[in-house]
């Protein structure tokens, strides 16, 4: 079971890497890191009033790319 202090570093080390990711995404809009965002794959559609857009490979790539993340931080942190 973990203790409650244990529990706020977990919160605060989460927070920190929200942030963080939340400061990389918005500056890969603005100098499009990797690509992302705009790969073979997103769904992209501009009519004369609307624009859609649905990032497909984005999503999945970057969904790949967490569940190593996640994957390797577990594999390290178990005892």
């Amino acid at each position: 079971m973990w203790s409650s202090v244990q529990l706020g570093k977990l919160m605060v080390a989460a927070g920190v890497v929200l942030v963080a990711l939340g400061a990389l995404i918005m500056l890969g809009a603005r100098f499009r890191f990797f690509g992302l965002g705009r790969l073979p794959g997103d769904v992209a559609y501009q009519g004369k009033h609307i624009t859609f857009y649905f990032p497909l490979v984005t999503g999945a790539i970057l969904s790949v790319a967490l569940t190593l993340v996640l994957w390797l931080i577990s594999l390290l942190t178990r005892r």
